[in-house]
């Protein structure tokens, strides 16, 4: 699935949710689970990314009131 935007950790979090309850479906082939399991990996890497970035970012109050990078 080619992502036209990149998404926001949000929808990669619904997306992956989605995947799941597919997964869950007692009808599913052995192919199809398969191929949903890497796309899930692949929104699960994107999101631990993110998450990454995110704290790279933060912010931490040092003990004298100063703003130092996380």
């Amino acid at each position: 699935m080619a992502e036209e935007k990149e998404s926001g950790l949000e929808e990669l979090l619904i997306e992956i949710e989605e995947i799941l309850e597919q997964m869950e479906d007692k009808e599913i082939s052995l192919e199809s689970s398969f191929l949903l399991y890497e796309e899930g990996m692949k929104k699960l890497k994107l999101c631990n990314n993110k998450i990454d970035q995110v704290e790279k970012k933060m912010l931490v109050i040092t003990g004298q009131g100063e703003l130092e990078e996380f």
